[in-house]
C-alpha cells in the first residue's frame, strides 16, 4: 500500500484525540484553568528550567552522531539542526520520520548524504533508547520498593526488569570495545561506534531522560508528596509506552499513563504545564526556527543564482 505511512500517522493522530479527550472529559475548562493555576511560580520555571536543560543535552545528540558518520559540523548547526528538528518531531509523532525529514533538510544543505542523515537518526534513535533503559534500569533498582507501589509488580519482577534495562547499555558498549566490524542482522548492518562515542551516548541518552523526568517532578510536586525516583520510573513508563504508539508528542498517552499508575492525587493541571513547558513552548520556538531559516537560506539560493547568471552573461 503506497500511503501506508499516511495512514499510520491518522490513526496515531486518531489514538491521541481518543486518549486526550478521556484524560479531559472529565473535566470542565474552569477546573483546568484552576488545576493548572494551583501549580506555584517557582515550579513552574524550574519545570521549563529542565525542560531548556534536556532540549540543550538533546543538540548533543546529533553532535555525537555527527562525528560518529565522520561529518563533524560545528556545534552551533549541530544544535539548530537538532532543537528545530526534535522540537517539531516530538509534537508531530513518528519521530524518525518527522525529525528525520526535518534533519535531512538542514544537513545536505551542510553537504552530507542521503546515507549519512539515515545513520544520524538511527545514532540518536539508539542513544534515545540507552538513555531510556539506563534511567528506567537505575531507577527500578535504586527504589525497587517504590515501583513495585507504582507498577504493582512483584519485587524480584521488578528487580529483574530493572537489571534487563541495565544490560542491554552494557552489552552495547562491551560491543563497542571489541567488535569492529559491523554487525549484520539478516540485511541490516549496524556499525558499533568507537567506545567514546558509545559512552557519551550512554551519559548523554540518561543526563536527557533525567532533565525530562526532573521537568514532570517539579509539576507533579505541586500537588503530590511524589519522590524524584518514583517519577522517573513512571516517565519511563509513559514514554516507552508514547514511543511505541508513536503518538504525536504523546498526547494522551503520557497523561493517561502517569494518572492511572498515580491515581491518588488530581494530577491533570501539572501534566498540562509538563505538556506546555516540554511540548508546546519548544514547538513555538521550532516553527519560528525553521521558518526563519527557510527564508534565510532561500534568499541566500535565489542572490547566489542571480550571482551565477551575472557571472555567465558577463
Amino acid at each position: 500500500m503506497r500511503n501506508w505511512k499516511y495512514l499510520i500517522a491518522a490513526a496515531a493522530i486518531g489514538l491521541a484525540a481518543f486518549l486526550l479527550y478521556r484524560t479531559l472529559s472529565r473535566y470542565s475548562l474552569e477546573q483546568l484553568v484552576a488545576a493548572v493555576s494551583a501549580v506555584p511560580a517557582p515550579r513552574l520555571l524550574a519545570a521549563a528550567g529542565f525542560a531548556a536543560a534536556s532540549y540543550l543535552s538533546l543538540t548533543f545528540f546529533d553532535y555525537l552522531a555527527l562525528r560518529y558518520v565522520g561529518r563533524a559540523l560545528p556545534y552551533p548547526k549541530a544544535a539548530l539542526a537538532s532543537f528545530t528538528a526534535l522540537s517539531l518531531g516530538h509534537n508531530i509523532g513518528l519521530a524518525a520520520l518527522s525529525s528525520g525529514a526535518v534533519r535531512y533538510r538542514f544537513y545536505s544543505r551542510w553537504g552530507l548524504g542521503a546515507g549519512e542523515v539515515a545513520k544520524v537518526i538511527v545514532f540518536c534513535g539508539v542513544t534515545v533508547g540507552l538513555g531510556l533503559l539506563t534511567l528506567g534500569g537505575a531507577a527500578l533498582l535504586l527504589r525497587s520498593r517504590l515501583a513495585v507501589e507504582i507498577t504493582g509488580l512483584t519485587e524480584p519482577a521488578v528487580i529483574a526488569l530493572g537489571l534487563g534495562c541495565l544490560a542491554v547499555p552494557t552489552i552495547y558498549l562491551a560491543l563497542s570495545l571489541f567488535v569492529r566490524r559491523p554487525l549484520r542482522i539478516r540485511r541490516w548492518s549496524l556499525e558499533i561506534p568507537a567506545f567514546r562515542l558509545a559512552i557519551g551516548q550512554v551519559l548523554i541518552g540518561s543526563i536527557n531522560f533525567a532533565f525530562v523526568a526532573a521537568c514532570l517532578h517539579q509539576a507533579l510536586a505541586a500537588v503530590a508528596d511524589v519522590a524524584y525516583l518514583g517519577v522517573a520510573s513512571v516517565y519511563v513508563i509513559a514514554n516507552a509506552t508514547a514511543l511505541v504508539s508513536h503518538v504525536p508528542g504523546g498526547l494522551g498517552v503520557i497523561e493517561s499513563v502517569v494518572m492511572y499508575l498515580l491515581p491518588q492525587s488530581d494530577l491533570i493541571g501539572p501534566l498540562l504545564v509538563f505538556r506546555f513547558v516540554y511540548f508546546l513552548v519548544p514547538l513555538g520556538l521550532g516553527g519560528i526556527l525553521l521558518a526563519v531559516t527557510e527564508l534565510v537560506y532561500r534568499r541566500r539560493e535565489t542572490s547566489y543564482g542571480r550571482d551565477d547568471q551575472f557571472a555567465a552573461k558577463a
